[in-house]
């Protein structure tokens, strides 16, 4: 190496400064904002995807609790198809209509905490078809050690409801459904003992989903689950006979390839048996030791696996019945906490408020891409939750009543878009970021004329975004950050910023 004089100076030529300069800058010289690009000419498919949800019972939406009327008006006003309303078994006294099997005597049937409940949400939910799962299944049908002792407190948790995978009797059980079907639609039911009891009910229930997540609650086979499912469907059939069926609401799907080959089968059922719908589930989980700036690519990744998960269960379902639709009528995140809160010494860990925000724009997603594989609705879960009945899963804020993010991302997503819409052909050309165009999902719609683009940002920041020229002048309305509230602007130039975990609408000037 030759030593420069004190005199001398040593100069870079341009080229190579200039080169130096970009590498240094992580190219910033020359990357541009990603771009979406919209052919609206070009129809792809047809949009049949209800945006709705999930509400599972609890004390939170009994009468006298301090969110009951909150919660109910935000149902209201939301105005859903397919609202899921789940009879889940952590309260039995909720969830089950005869907690004791009928003696010489007498039968215990015993609807006065389940009647408000219904009568509450169908109020809510007047003039839109909603799903009943009435899932739990009296625990004395089932063979166990000993009688399952529950608790008097019908507000109280209990966990360890659902024992015992025998059941005793089949056409005790169907019984129990048609029986509870014909309360709540026909006025009233004959009991075991022969003995009529009048409801006064003729509620329009038009779906009705068979059991829930049977793969982790009993750990029921594929014939097991047929058996139970054509005989409670055949039950109900005979006192509600327009009733329409949703099956298996499988917790795993991805574990459970037999199972919808097995079911959708109908060489495997009674004759006549209904094929309407299948359901299943998803939730993003992140590990214990993650935190919020790992959450936002957890969720995201898991939640493309399922979308792997969901294609494979729709080639299942075009070739053994195509006629079957089929619902995610529980799809949202759940945080680790939630997942021990019935262990003895937890304690609850704050919730940071741009999680709620991350949980919305994963349900964004999960509409668009589901939407483009021609689900028939997804269900964001759940209504409430609350310490003790997973929090995080809430769309209620449990402390005032008040919708959080969750909430407002659907309410967003419902009032723009739903069956009937033409997906439109739409791509993001990176423009040499490719950070920024990974970061943000798009895509456009059409109905009756009028246009309209989803845009999401998966990130925990701002991203800046190059829009087609159509949609100077145009509104957007978005929701991110760590706010539920929606942000209102007029588009004035071309290039914008999303919001960090933001779910954001334009609608197109006519």
């Amino acid at each position: 190496m030759t030593k420069l004089k004190n005199s001398e100076s040593y100069r870079i030529p341009f080229g190579l400064a200039l080169v130096l300069f970009v590498l240094l800058s992580g190219g910033a010289l020359f990357a541009q904002a990603p771009s979406v690009n919209v052919r609206w000419e070009r129809k792809i498919s047809t949009n049949r995807t209800v945006p709705t949800l999930q509400a599972v019972i609890n004390p939170m939406l009994q009468r006298g609790s301090p969110i009951h009327d909150a919660a109910l008006d935000a149902l209201k006003k939301l105005g859903a198809d397919y609202v899921r309303y789940a009879f889940w078994f952590p309260y039995p006294k909720m969830a089950v209509a005869e907690l004791r099997p009928p003696d010489a005597d007498q039968a215990f049937w015993d609807f006065q905490y389940m009647d408000p409940l219904v009568d509450d949400f169908l109020r809510a939910s007047e003039g839109h078809p909603s799903v009943f799962s009435f899932s739990t299944i009296p625990q004395w049908m089932f063979q166990t050690p000993t009688p399952v002792v529950y608790p008097d407190d019908p507000h109280q948790v209990f966990w360890d409801y659902t024992q015992g995978i025998q059941l005793t009797n089949l056409q005790a059980m169907a019984g129990y459904y048609g029986r509870l079907a014909s309360w709540y639609t026909q006025g009233g039911f004959t009991d075991e003992l022969g003995k009529f009891h009048a409801s006064g009910h003729h509620y329009d229930i038009g779906y009705w989903e068979v059991f829930n997540e049977i793969d982790g609650e009993h750990d029921t086979r594929p014939q097991q689950y047929v058996e139970r499912y054509d005989a409670v469907t055949q039950a109900v059939l005979k006192v509600a006979p327009q009733m329409k069926f949703v099956a298996l609401a499988l917790s795993n799907p991805s574990d459970a390839p037999r199972m919808f080959s097995y079911f959708l089968d109908a060489r495997n059922h009674r004759p006549g048996a209904p094929l309407d719908y299948i359901s299943f589930h998803f939730y993003a989980t992140p590990s214990g030791d993650q935190t919020l700036e790992d959450w936002q690519y957890t969720f995201f990744a898991q939640a493309s696996e399922f979308l792997a998960v969901t294609r494979y269960i729709l080639e299942i379902r075009d070739s053994q019945s195509p006629l079957t639709k089929v619902m995610v009528n529980e799809a949202g995140s759940i945080l680790p906490g939630d997942m021990v809160q019935g262990e003895p010494n937890h304690i609850e860990k704050p919730i940071p408020a741009a999680y709620w925000n991350l949980s919305a724009a994963m349900y964004g997603y999960l509409y668009l891409e589901l939407a483009k594989l021609g689900i028939d609705s997804v269900g964001e879960s759940q209504l409430v939750g609350y310490p003790s009945q997973f929090p995080s899963v809430s769309m209620i804020d449990w402390t005032n009543g008040k919708p959080n993010a969750r909430f407002t991302v659907l309410q967003l997503l419902k009032n723009n878009f739903g069956p009937g819409d033409d997906l439109i052909d739409t791509t993001i050309k990176s423009n040499g970021s490719l950070a920024e165009s990974d970061a943000i999902d798009a895509q456009a719609f059409v109905r009756d004329g009028h246009r309209k683009l989803l845009l999401i940002n998966e990130r925990n920041r701002e991203v800046a975004v190059d829009l087609p020229k159509e949609c100077l002048g145009a509104a957007m309305q978005s929701i991110g950050g760590t706010s539920p509230d929606t942000q209102m602007q007029k588009i004035a130039d071309v290039k914008v910023r999303l919001l960090p975990l933001s779910v954001s609408v334009i609608a197109l000037k006519d």
